[in-house]
Parts: structure tokens; sequence; C-alpha cells
């Protein structure tokens, strides 16, 4: 790996990362990831007259809406397969507007903010003041270029007891080499009012010239993607990559997303600062560094989600007025190391000990304490692995070690939580799998009979794994031994949930293919869970 000086200074006196945040190599490696200076120090300003190009190649998007808030987001890259993306290292003065219709006759707020080339030129907004539970539309402008239009909405005011009913969509996974992004062309068009992606907004994999499973003949890739990401600028050149897609551009245009990562932006199967090929922590955490960075660069996020060397608090909380509590985990940071050594394993009393924990143990209790507190009718966790459990259909009793199933101490600490908090409508948001499932969250996995808590509703991938099928090899095995499973479908596609005051509407919707575009939209099962009677049913 090529990292900077700095950063293999600083790693030098680096051991665990719990030591982090107690020693002086944190601030060196804070220092050395290159974070914006003031005064006398930072980077002179380029006259905006001199971007001789489109500097918005990459879109826009808007995320973590707030009911007087929204974030607005988009970075400026004339050339995004370039390192830098084809501007100088130079501040850059960008123009915003805020307004109610979509041809800006009526604009509510504008202002000007700074693309810095330490954050690779990205601009993260965030408009206060604005009115609650409403849509609004945006653009941006750099020197005589303007952006295309996004739409956003605000939230309900917190206290809002009567809501209408929320719509959101769900999608995770969207490996840029198993094929194109054809369900993103269909969200974009779809009726939803927040988007959450669960994980692996990219892949770390080397991408050939052709683009792998697209096959491209209209087009060469440049060699930068041709590795494995492992610097800040190879992470941010790929990202350049897949926000150059169209339909992923027009979907972040259309909608509010609300992102958390899993693995792939950053190494396969991490935990914590173990990776997976059991490189030296300190090492590890330099390309940790790297990828939490710039996903933090390309992606509608808040100042309190900017990483601070190799950490960031990507939890948080988000209120949809009484209707609904989303509190959004991240499962990667913080986790202990996957069991058994990690894959599809039988449990053991490694796997089943009280100090596995997914979340963290921080975390653990975040996601609890917010329960107790919650008014909300519904509470939503959006997270990255399956939480229910998953029998192994080839009928042995291994358990995927990498989920919640390789850490059952954890799992239960959350939904004895749930249960003291007393939580009556839960639900699970999920990717990872590439697979859509849904799920009833039993009390006791080995007993058909015990009560249902809660639903997860497991949305499949936009491209990871390529086309796929409707009814995999082992799908009649899975259903039979997972009498909790009441839907199994290996296509690609996204889900839609639609959260209403009696009850909860899930719609799997897939795409035939991937590997070819243009795949029509099916929806391939609905399903509805009650208030108060949770579990569920074909609508």
């Amino acid at each position: 790996m090529s990292h900077a000086p700095e950063l293999r200074a600083a790693a030098q006196h680096l051991g665990r990362r719990r030591f982090l945040t107690v020693t002086g190599a944190a601030a060196a490696l804070a220092f050395a990831t290159n974070l914006p200076t003031a005064g006398s120090a930072a980077a002179a300003e380029l006259d905006g007259a001199k971007i001789t190009g489109d500097p918005f190649t990459l879109g826009v998007g808007s995320g973590d809406p707030l009911p007087d808030s929204v974030l607005l987001w988009t970075r400026l890259a004339p050339a995004p397969f370039e390192v830098g993306g084809g501007l100088p290292a130079r501040r850059v003065e960008v123009s915003w507007e805020l307004a109610l219709d979509e041809r800006f006759k009526r604009i509510v707020r504008r202002g000007r903010a700074t693309a810095h080339p330490e954050f690779n030129h990205s601009v993260h907004v965030e408009v206060p003041h604005l009115d609650a539970g409403r849509v609004y539309f945006y653009r941006f402008r750099a020197g005589s270029w303007v952006s295309g239009t996004g739409r956003t909405r605000t939230a309900p005011a917190a206290s809002q007891r009567h809501v209408p009913a929320l719509t959101l969509a769900a999608v995770s996974c969207q490996a840029y080499h198993d094929g194109y992004f054809t369900a993103y062309k269909h969200l974009a068009e779809d009726d939803v009012d927040v988007v959450f992606h669960l994980g692996d907004y990219l892949y770390e994999y080397a991408v050939t010239s052709v683009g792998g499973a697209r096959k491209y003949t209209d087009r060469v890739l440049p060699d930068v993607f041709n590795r494995e990401t492992t610097t800040v600028d190879d992470y941010r050149l790929r990202y350049a990559l897949y926000k150059s897609d169209p339909d992923l551009v027009a979907a972040h245009a259309a909608h509010p997303f609300v992102v958390t990562w899993d693995d792939h932006e950053t190494e396969n199967n991490y935990a914590d600062d173990t990776s997976e090929n059991d490189d030296p922590p300190a090492e590890f955490l330099l390309r940790r560094a790297s990828a939490y960075r710039a996903y933090w660069e390309n992606q509608p996020l808040r100042r309190p989600q900017l990483p601070h060397g190799p950490d960031a608090q990507l939890y948080r909380r988000l209120q949809w007025g009484r209707l609904a509590q989303f509190d959004i985990l991240d499962t990667r940071q913080y986790r202990t190391n996957q069991a058994n050594g990690d894959g599809w394993k039988s449990p053991t009393p490694e796997s089943e000990a009280a100090s596995q924990t997914l979340p963290g143990f921080t975390q653990e209790r975040w996601l609890i304490d917010g329960w107790r507190r919650s008014k909300a009718l519904w509470n939503v966790v959006p997270q990255q692995v399956t939480f229910g459990r998953r029998n192994n259909p080839d009928g042995t009793d291994t358990l995927s070690m990498d989920s919640w199933d390789g850490y059952p101490a954890s799992r239960e600490r959350v939904l004895q939580g749930a249960r003291s908090a007393r939580v009556e409508n839960l639900m699970v948001l999920t990717g990872d799998v590439h697979v859509s499932y849904g799920l009833d969250i039993k009390q006791d996995f080995d007993d058909p009979d015990s009560a249902v808590l809660g639903t997860e509703i497991v949305t499949t991938s936009v491209t990871s794994g390529k086309d796929g099928s409707a009814k995999p090899s082992n799908w009649a095995k899975y259903l039979e031994r997972n009498p909790h499973m009441k839907h199994y479908n290996g296509q690609r596609g996204y889900v839609t949930v639609e959260l209403g005051d009696s009850e909860a509407r899930a719609d799997f919707k897939t795409v035939s293919a991937v590997t070819v575009p243009g795949a029509p939209l099916t929806t391939a099962a609905s399903f509805i869970t009650e208030i108060g009677n949770q579990g569920l049913r074909q609508a």
C-alpha cells in the first residue's frame, strides 16, 4: 500500500484502536489525512470561471432529513476518473439554492459553500430553519456551471402525532462489476419518501476495462480501477466510477438517502481493527482511515459523521414524527472479531460467549436507551447483516459467523432490551446477503411456537451476485428449515416499505437481469405486518 509518509509515521505509534483516542498518534493521523486548515495555510482559491468542463459529473444528493433541516451534497469533478477530479488543489466557492418548485420560481434559501481540495472538492450544506414535512428542490452553481436539480424533503415535526403514511425504500450491495444499476433507474421513478442504503455502496475489488459483467463495447475504463482499493486516492476514484452511473445519479437526485456502511466500503468482512487477511492493526487502520474519509466525502452525511482518522460515528437516530423512529446502526466498526474463523461454522463457546458483540457494547446500550425514550409507533432499525436465525439449508448445524447468528448473546441482549422497553412494533431493515428475505423475529428461534417480537425485511442486492434467480437451488430447503422465513427470492432489486398507523406493507421488487441494461421491474411478493400483531402475512 502506498500511504502518505505522514500516515506511516503516525502508524508507528499505533497499537490497538482503543489506544488511538488517548495518544498523540490519533491527532497525527487525523492531521495526516489533510483536514482543511484556516488562515494563511489554507488552500488558495480557484476562480470558478477557469473551470472549463462540467464539474457536476457525479450529480447531486441529499440525506438525513430532519424536521427543520436538509443536508445537500455534491462533489466537483470535471475529470472524475483522474486523481483530484480534474481540479487543482485549490478551494472553489460554490453557490446553492433551495426552492419550493422545480423551476426555482419560489426560492426559500440560498447561500455559498466551499469545496475544499482536502475533502476532494466535496460539498456538504446543512440548510436550517425549514418547514417540517415539506418537499424542496435544490441545485448548485460553480463558475458558469449549474448542476442538475435534486428533490428532497424534511421530516414531519417530531411531536406530530398524525403523520401520513411513510414509504421508504431499502437498497444494498451494488458491485459495479456485477451489472447495471437498473434497480436505481426504477427507484428514481418510484414514489418513495426516503431511501435507506444498508451498506456495500462500493466494492474494493478490481473493475476491468470493460466494467466486468457489464461488458462495455462503447468505452474503456482506465487501469486505475483494475486493482483493489487500499489508499485514499483509490477509494475516491472508485466512488467516482460508481457515482458516474446515470441510474445512481438519478436515484440520488430523486430522493433523500440515509446511508450506513457494511464491509466492502473498506474491506471484505473486517471487524473493528482486524482485517480479512490479519494485517497488522496499525497498517489496516491506515486503510480504514482512507476508506472512511472517502465515504464521508462522497455521501450526503452531516458534520457529526465526519471521520477523525480511522474513527467515525455513523450510528445515529432519526425521527419521522410519532410514526417512526429510525436507529441506524454500524455493525462493522465496533464488533468483536468473528468467532471460529468466520464463515458458516457450528456454534461454539467462542461464538456464544457473552463477550461477543456485533454493534459494540456502547452501541447496544445506545440502541436500547433510545427505545426506552421512544414515543414512535414503529421502531425501525436499518442495519447491515441478517438479524434473524438462518438455519443452513444443507441440513448441518452451521450458522453464519459474520451475521447476528455468530453473535447470539449480542442479539439476545438487544431483544431483551426491546422487551424491557416494551417495543411492540419492531422492524429490522437488512442488506448484505444478495437475496431478499422476510423473517419473523422470534423470542426463541428454536421454538416455532414462541412469540413473534418483530419483523425483519432483508433487501436483495442492486447488482451483487449478477442476475440471480427467483428460486435459488436451496429455496425449498431454506424455507423448510426456517419456518419463521416467510419469503425468499434470489433476484436483484430493492424493497419498499409503507409504514402506516395500522399496518406496514413490504413490496419486494426485482429485475429479471442486471448483466444487460433495461430490465423491467416486477413486484415479486408483498407482505403486511399489523400494529400490535407482529408477523408477516402475504398481502
